[in-house]
């Protein structure tokens, strides 16, 4: 059977090899996730939005199919050896992709936390910067050149010698290892030892070299007290632990290691962002005396171009650093400097221009990574590669208007235009309704999530999506109406915040209504996190709120071991049923035994993984299904117990939705499913492992979690842009849970660019007027009414388009 479809260049035969001068991408049959064996066409050289609800199938046909085939066919044409030594998404599932160019993927997924990242490293400015201070920076007289190394912290050859380039300094003392001196070490003196045995160890090591473990810290020789907490000594002694009931305790060779040393050996060298978090309660944190924080040697700080170091441009907002530095592009002539200063001062200067466009100006490069959200680091991305100067290639990216004031999402479509005039194809993953009419061409999968998606509703240019009367995105498309007006809500309160100095903060002063929803606007940068996290500080200690809860986007777990079950409680109701069927009583079953994450029920080849690894000599590591499980993560004595007709592994594998009807009658089950349902997760499957989830279903999750438990006593939520990832289906679903909250008498503050949510809102607050340092005040405030006319708001005018004004 052909597929005789038309589009712009005429029929194509299903299946028919599309010639390298094929104007479009053809897709057959897509079944990555729910996608329903996709067939879809998509021009090349052109702008094209992938719209549809959370969880419709677009990332899986944008990300998980198109871009996932063009990295595989990268990868067969690198050397079998380093393949391994490259990370690589798995082969889609899919019949056959033709016209497909070399993809770039610019998601909003970051790597491990890395406090030597910056903004300067991500963007490469750091680069250009250390060469133009080697090569044209201003000398002490008689000193040596130095290699553009020398000005990095991340280099031996640059970094501070006392700081090794972190620029802080940690220690500790002996009220933080020792808060409570009127306990004895057996009774746990030292708070900043490890629990269990690796405690016990040291506690009978110091027993073992003649210490008196039972007496009261306070009661201890100073002398004493300072070798046990301080000492660098790491002596080893034979213990003689004490004999335990039913257990043989031999003697043993222990070694010990000081409070102090175990704490910064922790802090520096652990795994474990847990055991890290933990020593780092012990210590105190301070600049480094030696470098000022600045986190370089003596050498590389005596060297200055426009009249400063390089620590000193480099903690400047990108837009001063660009003015600092035109202007002064000949400033070095005594050195024969001033044409090599010319050429790199504007290269830099064309780099940051990049930057700023993207609305970050107001970020530094010495800014850390971990301290940006996903969006602003997607950008920072994405104005690298305005400046490789790569053609013929598609540009894959996930939502780039997240995080983004609507002033600054129009310099964002300047930039996506510039990729595609530069003989790029640009694919995008938004909800943003300005980014979706700006496109050329539009893909629309649904018509919902999950099960219930996984099709393409419309392929063509977007005003032809008019017609398409399934399309949730139609709606809002073309006819959407001003939002009503709504009565504003009486404050039950107030909450003074403030004097607030912090980042860009100076002494600012506000105060938050309660019993109200308040949405805190302003362009990026503009202080709005800063100021809602000193809310929530301050909210946490006053007596008008007795709760404060924070719903923000990071993941619900790290590891396929987390899942949505687990995280809301639901898997604790569900393995108390199983153990209560008749099969499960009879062999004595509890509920430990329907755990995957604990022996006895698990399948133990994968230990309860339900995928194995799979070393191939010469070729990446790959996952494959457990050979004995087959994927269902449990051993088959444990699966031959069912609930109603189901395994655990069978009831893991529903949907949010399914489960809904199978648990209808168990009202600890039905409770938190229902709240899932309303906050618009019904496609999620129960035992959809945390990794898997994006930041806003993570977000999702945790509101639902909260819903579901009674809620009697006021309480605070506060939420940092919680429509990201969502389509504007999806924001009147939240938004009809977060009123629901307020009604209920609690206090609700948001902080958004969405106009649909700032519109109905009890009361708005207005940062700005800019970013970074052009930002930090409250520019506007009142109802969005009010604020939709102040004129000294660079948000009243999206605000006034919304309310019709």
């Amino acid at each position: 059977m052909r597929d005789t479809r038309t589009d712009r260049t005429g029929p194509l035969p299903l299946g028919s090899a599309a010639s390298s001068h094929d104007p479009f991408v053809r897709v057959r049959g897509a079944r990555e996730h729910n996608l329903r064996g996709v067939d879809v066409d998509i021009p090349r050289d052109a702008l094209t939005v992938f719209t549809g609800v959370s969880g419709s199938g677009k990332s899986s046909l944008a990300f998980g199919t198109i871009y996932a085939e063009a990295q595989r066919r990268y990868f067969e044409s690198v050397a079998p050896y380093a393949r391994r030594l490259i990370h690589q998404v798995g082969a889609p599932e899919v019949g056959e992709i033709t016209g497909l160019p070399p993809a770039v993927s610019l998601e909003q997924r970051r790597a491990a936390p890395n406090t030597r990242s910056s903004v300067g490293t991500v963007t490469t400015l750091s680069n250009s910067l250390r060469m133009l201070f080697s090569r044209a920076g201003s000398y002490p007289p008689g000193a040596e050149r130095l290699d553009s190394d020398a000005f990095s912290p991340n280099t031996a050859a640059g970094a501070c010698p006392s700081c090794h380039g972190l620029g802080r300094v940690h220690e500790t003392g002996e009220e933080l290892l020792v808060p409570d001196p009127e306990l004895s070490i057996r009774e746990g003196a030292i708070a900043a030892w490890p629990g269990a045995w690796q405690g016990k160890n040291l506690r009978d090591v110091l027993d073992a070299l003649g210490y008196d473990v039972d007496r009261p810290w306070r009661e201890l020789d100073a002398k004493d007290r300072e070798w046990i907490l301080f000492t660098d000594e790491q002596p080893v002694v034979t213990v003689h632990p004490v004999r335990e009931a039913n257990r043989i305790q031999r003697p043993y060779q222990g070694t010990y290691m000081s409070a102090r040393r175990y704490v910064m050996h922790t802090f520096s060298d652990s795994k474990s962002a847990t055991l890290r978090a933990k020593a780092e309660r012990f210590l105190t944190s301070s600049p480094c005396p030696a470098c000022g924080g600045s986190r370089l040697r003596p050498e590389a700080l005596a060297v200055t171009f426009a009249g400063r170091t390089i620590a000193e441009l480099a903690a400047l907002p990108l837009t001063e650093l660009a003015k600092s530095l035109t202007g002064h592009g000949g400033s070095t002539p005594e050195q024969g400097g001033s044409e090599t200063a010319r050429v790199l001062t504007r290269d830099l200067v064309a780099r940051i221009a990049t930057v700023t466009e993207l609305g970050l100006g107001y970020l530094s490069l010495d800014r850390a990574t971990p301290t940006l959200s996903n969006g602003e680091l997607q950008r920072l991305r994405l104005a690298t590669q305005l400046r490789s100067g790569l053609f013929g290639v598609v540009y894959v990216l996930d939502e780039p208007s997240a995080g983004l004031h609507p002033a600054d999402t129009e310099a964002l479509l300047v930039v996506l235009d510039r990729l595609k005039a530069a003989g790029n194809t640009v694919f995008v993953v938004e909800h943003h309704l300005d980014v979706v009419r700006h496109a050329d061409w539009l893909v629309d999968v649904g018509p919902e999530a999950g099960e219930h998606g996984g099709r393409v509703l419309h392929s063509g240019p977007p005003e032809a999506l008019a017609e398409v009367t399934a399309s949730a995105t139609r709606r809002f498309l073309f006819d959407r109406a001003p939002v009503p007006e709504r009565t504003v809500r009486t404050a039950s309160g107030r909450l003074r915040v403030g004097p607030v100095t912090r980042h860009n903060l100076r002494g600012l002063e506000a105060d938050f209504p309660l019993g109200v929803l308040t949405a805190v606007t302003g362009v990026s940068g503009s202080g709005k996190s800063t100021l809602v996290g000193a809310l929530t500080e301050t909210a946490e200690e006053s007596p008008d709120v007795s709760r404060v809860v924070t719903v923000d986007q990071k993941p619900i777990g790290r590891t396929p071991r987390s899942n949505l079950a687990t995280y809301t409680g639901l898997f604790d109701v569900v393995r108390k049923l199983f153990t209560e069927t008749e099969q499960a009583r009879q062999r004595g079953y509890k509920a430990g035994r329907f755990s995957f994450n604990v022996a006895g029920g698990r399948c133990e080849t994968c230990q309860g993984e339900g995928f194995v690894s799979v070393e191939l000599l010469f070729l990446p590591s790959t996952y494959a299904p457990c050979p004995d499980c087959h994927g269902a993560r449990y051993n088959p004595e444990t699966l031959e117990v069912r609930l109603r007709g189901r395994t655990i592994a069978e009831v893991l594998d529903l949907t949010v939705e399914a489960a809904a009807d199978f648990f209808a009658g168990t009202p600890a089950a039905s409770r938190a499913l229902r709240t899932l349902l309303d906050v618009g997760l019904g496609y999620l499957r129960l035992g959809q492992p945390a990794t898997e989830l994006s930041g806003g279903e993570a977000q999702r999750i945790k509101l639902a979690a909260e819903l579901q438990r009674p809620r009697r006593t006021p309480t605070l939520y506060v939420l940092d842009e919680p429509t990201t990832g969502l389509h504007p289906a999806d924001v009147e679903v939240l938004m009809r849970q977060l009123h629901g909250l307020v009604d209920g008498g609690h206090t609700v503050v948001v902080v958004e660019h969405d106009m649909d949510v700032v519109a109905t809102a009890d009361r708005v607050l207005d940062l700005g007027p800019g970013g970074g340092d052009e930002g930090g005040r409250i520019v506007a405030q009142g109802t969005p009414a009010e604020v939709a006319r102040m004129a000294a708001s660079r948000t009243a005018r999206y605000l006034a388009a919304r309310l019709g004004g």
